[in-house]
């Protein structure tokens, strides 16, 4: 299976979309099976002539005898995820960075947000790019899209307290700093991140031990330079959302990929 991975060429998109990738259907293709990990992006995919099962943590996808675009979303992805083609297929998968998505679409919450998608034209022009079969063409179609939908918004004290979440402050001295309650803290995170302030931290403080890895001698230095209390609190959150030790990990992840996948 052929998976390429790119970052928005248009300097705006690139505030808003972390990036896309595409999958390319090839007959010669045997089954892949892998592990996604949890993150804290908002995610939307769309797969030509396929049928889908999914249950939480576990996604096999299987070509389709009839035509079709399945779209999928995801706005929390709190566990890792097993996923499984039993064939290639074609298939675009855009992510969105924390609260990215709802410049794009007239949704001001992320429960609207799925509903937003399916109502748009989002489908069609999927389907139209799928069907494209030169990769430059593509990708203009794709970032002609967005930029098409972009309608930036003011959405002020979501991204102080999303620039506040990578701090050391606890969350009450994030509501105290914004002059409102713990409470609303967490309204807000459930609002536009899709999950409690505490869950959207641990996930993120996981996300930024994977990209510097690379640049600590230890998990003791990796553990302080990314905010965990001492090396056994990252361990415990690393075996929560992986399912495995952080050095089994990084033996069999290259974390260097745009795409962080355990192959199995």
């Amino acid at each position: 299976m052929k998976v390429t991975f790119y970052q928005p060429i248009h300097p705006t998109l690139k505030k808003y979309i972390k990036g896309y990738y595409f999958v390319d259907k090839d007959d010669n293709h045997q089954p892949i099976r892998y592990l996604t990990f949890p993150d804290n992006y908002f995610i939307v995919s769309a797969c030509q002539d396929v049928s889908i099962i999914q249950d939480k943590g576990w996604v096999e996808i299987n070509r389709s005898p009839s035509k079709n675009i399945a779209i999928d979303f995801v706005f929390r992805c709190a566990v890792p995820t097993e996923i499984f083609y039993q064939q290639s297929v074609n298939e675009v998968t855009i992510y969105f960075k924390p609260l990215g998505i709802y410049h794009f679409f007239n949704a001001d919450k992320n429960e609207d947000l799925q509903q937003e998608i399916h109502l748009s034209d989002f489908k069609e022009i999927m389907d139209n790019i799928l069907r494209e079969p030169n990769r430059k063409i593509q990708i203009e179609m794709l970032e002609n899209y967005w930029l098409s939908k972009l309608r930036e918004k003011t959405l002020t004290l979501a991204y102080t307290v999303l620039d506040d979440f990578e701090t050391e402050m606890s969350i009450e001295k994030i509501a105290s700093k914004n002059k409102i309650t713990r409470q609303y803290v967490n309204k807000i995170s459930q609002r536009y991140l899709g999950k409690p302030a505490s869950e959207f931290r641990k996930i993120q403080r996981f996300r930024h031990v994977l990209i510097s890895n690379k640049k600590s001698r230890n998990l003791t230095e990796l553990s302080y330079e990314n905010l965990f209390y001492d090396q056994s609190h990252l361990i415990k959150d690393f075996k929560e959302l992986t399912k495995i030790s952080p050095g089994k990990f990084f033996e069999n992840v290259d974390t260097e990929q745009n795409n962080i996948w355990l192959f199995i």
